[in-house]
């Protein structure tokens, strides 16, 4: 009887992962950003000893503090599930993953809550150099950790250094191999520049918010202006890391490649469908909106190039689920547009000198607050589920990988999870809100030796007095 209950338990185990990995992964996404955003901007005070710099330290330093809790509070119950509903593939795979794994919280966690005390209620305790050496470990510390995780991840995608013993289990042979497999490099590209993209929208939001509020606003707009030059900036490198990624994939998943393009037939000179409606019964892509050539030309580089289709593999080799990877692909690609356009559209703004008094720009601003978030999950998305029906892509398949568990076990806990996950998190982000619903506004030039520092609560040594400015501020 329980085996038979497995199907179900699989479906069930897969929707659970996906809800909460997901859940987590918006957590993560917008921290890595934050952290270089503060290591930044406290450098750009102690080097300039401009106030307003300091001021929107202390401003994102509490959305910094929640946003880091609750993503490690979300990830924790991700190892959990690993034991519990997937404990096949965690021991098939655990001489592998479990050393990635332990590298990151060792070279990364480790770092992040050493410093992170120090981050935090350090400001006035410890002197000026030291704190800001916190700050950009803790922001270090965030880059190491995707390091690790990306690679374990980017393993299973594209495995490599790898031996399977007798027993099933996949040994290392080759531990540079295993790291830096082919899939990696680009993809950790892709999801760090992603996440720097991610927190440039949610700071470029909230400025705008309070620019339309307060148009003099000057903290307001110095943290508009820092957004929109690194989407202006980075979107581009953004489209240029997916590029990359994408024709990895092309050598290392053609199945996914096939499903993301929507593909069924083997062809040269392959046509980039914009929009059409993947029908996995009639293997075919109906209603069909198309440029031609432009595809190979893509993919391929070359106008006459040959892209594999989706029947070229067998049904059992292909993505189970063709229609979320085709879309979650163009949402993912329409929303990079998007973010590519609003920084070029800053930049016209910004030689015209009407960065900071165009409302429609500013609401424009607004509406793209979520928008890094929901291309990082909709990424992701192509990603997963573009790699199933394997968690190992070619070697392990995921039905090979979930626990001897019944369907009721698991049904309970996903449950639990969306109840809790709704109750705790939603009030985490209603208090998220709250923090930057408040205008940005100055309090001290810079933290002096007889007043306590109003955002801390604490009262300053001497060493976290204001530098003296190296430069004038700049009128906005």
């Amino acid at each position: 009887m329980l085996w038979d209950a497995l199907p179900d338990a699989l479906l069930l185990a897969r929707i659970q992962f996906a809800f909460t990995v997901t859940f987590h992964f918006l957590f993560p996404a917008f921290t890595i950003g934050l952290a270089s955003y503060l290591a930044v901007l406290e450098g750009l005070w102690l080097w300039t000893g401009r106030a307003a710099y300091l001021d929107l330290f202390r401003y994102w330093l509490k959305v910094f503090a929640v946003n880091f809790a609750m993503g490690v509070v979300s990830g924790i119950v991700l190892s959990y599930q690993f034991g519990t509903n997937w404990s096949v593939f965690a021991d098939r795979t655990g001489p592998i993953l479990g050393p990635l794994m332990g590298y990151e919280v060792l070279t990364a966690f480790f770092l992040e809550a050493g410093f992170l005390g120090v981050m935090l209620f350090g400001l006035g305790r410890v002197g000026k150099g030291l704190h800001f050496a916190a700050t950009s470990l803790v922001a270090i510390g965030t880059l190491i950790s995707g390091f690790w995780i990306l690679s374990a991840n980017s393993w299973m995608h594209t495995p490599a250094g790898y031996t399977i013993g007798p027993d099933g289990r996949f040994l290392p042979a080759d531990w540079w191999a295993i790291v830096f497999n082919p899939s990696f490099p680009f993809r950790y590209l892709h999801t760090i520049t992603g996440a720097y993209l991610t927190t440039a929208m949610i700071v470029g939001a909230v400025g705008a918010f309070h620019i339309l509020r307060d148009r003099r606003n000057e903290r307001a707009r110095l943290m508009f202006s820092m957004a929109m030059w690194m989407a202006a900036c980075v979107s581009p490198m953004q489209a240029v890391f997916g590029d990359m990624q994408g024709l990895v994939a092309l050598e290392h998943q053609p199945q996914k490649v096939a499903a993301m393009e929507g593909h069924w037939e083997t062809q040269r000179g392959a046509p980039l469908i914009l929009f059409g409606m993947p029908d996995m019964e009639r293997e075919e892509t109906r209603m069909r909106v198309e440029v031609p050539y432009l595809g190979s030309l893509i993919l391929r580089h070359s106008l006459d190039g040959e892209i594999r289709g989706l029947k070229d593999f067998p049904p059992d080799q292909r993505p189970t689920n063709v229609p979320l990877v085709f879309w979650s692909f163009r949402i993912m690609v329409g929303i990079g547009c998007l973010m590519i356009a609003l920084g070029a559209v800053s930049l016209w703004l910004r030689w015209r000198g009407r960065l900071y008094d165009t409302p429609w720009f500013q609401r424009w601003a607004v509406a793209m607050a979520p928008a890094g978030l929901i291309a990082v999950t909709f990424g992701w998305i192509t990603t997963e589920a573009g790699r199933q029906p394997f968690t190992v892509y070619g070697l392990m398949r995921t039905a090979e990988s979930v626990s001897p568990i019944a369907a009721p076990a698991v049904a309970a806990s996903l449950a639990a999870f969306v109840i809790v996950y709704f109750c705790v998190f939603g009030a985490g982000m209603w208090y998220l809100f709250r923090l930057v619903g408040k205008p940005p506004l100055p309090q001290e030039e810079g933290p002096r030796n007889d007043q306590p520092i109003r955002t801390a609560g604490i009262t300053p040594a001497p060493s976290a007095q204001r530098p003296p400015a190296r430069h004038p501020e700049p009128a906005e």
